[in-house]
């Protein structure tokens, strides 16, 4: 019986709409490393593996600055591959109450400039081979600590 089902603490489960709506790429050692399909922007969110929490403030402190170390580490990464002109970092959750940190690269020409991306435009899913490109181009910048999503 795993320890999980023992202690009676609840396992974490990505909630079902970030599930849907995003490809899942890997983890940190607290976050699972999502990219929203949506090629028409590079955006990336974290969400920490903690069952239940819907803030920032409700993780234990080394998690908080855990959350932090990764939110910097994927950032850095964001903008040395794809040079964007600022770096939008937000945990709203006002449709999705699980923690999650989205990291948004934004450029000034981009459809949405300078307002937020949400609701700008449909999605554009990405096809097979954008979305090879993009997790590509992306792979080479992520710290030592990322772990890819197995396929299957």
């Amino acid at each position: 019986m795993s320890s999980a089902v023992t202690s009676g603490i609840a396992p974490f489960v990505l909630d079902e709409r970030l599930a849907t709506s995003c490809h899942r790429l890997g983890v940190f050692e607290l976050c699972t490393v999502l990219l929203m399909n949506d090629a028409s922007y590079p955006w990336f969110i974290l969400v920490p593996q903690r069952p239940g929490v819907r803030e920032i403030y409700e993780l234990a402190e080394p998690d908080q600055l855990l959350l932090l170390h990764e939110s910097v580490a994927l950032g850095r990464a964001l903008m040395a591959t794809f040079c964007g002109d600022k770096l939008n970092v937000a945990a709203l959750g006002n449709v999705v109450p699980q923690l999650h940190v989205h990291h948004i690269v934004r450029f000034a020409g981009d459809a949405a400039w300078p307002a937020p991306v949400w609701g700008k435009a449909p999605a554009r899913p990405y096809s097979a081979t954008e979305l090879d490109v993009r997790v590509s181009a992306l792979r080479p910048h992520l710290p030592a600590g990322f772990r890819p999503a197995v396929a299957g």
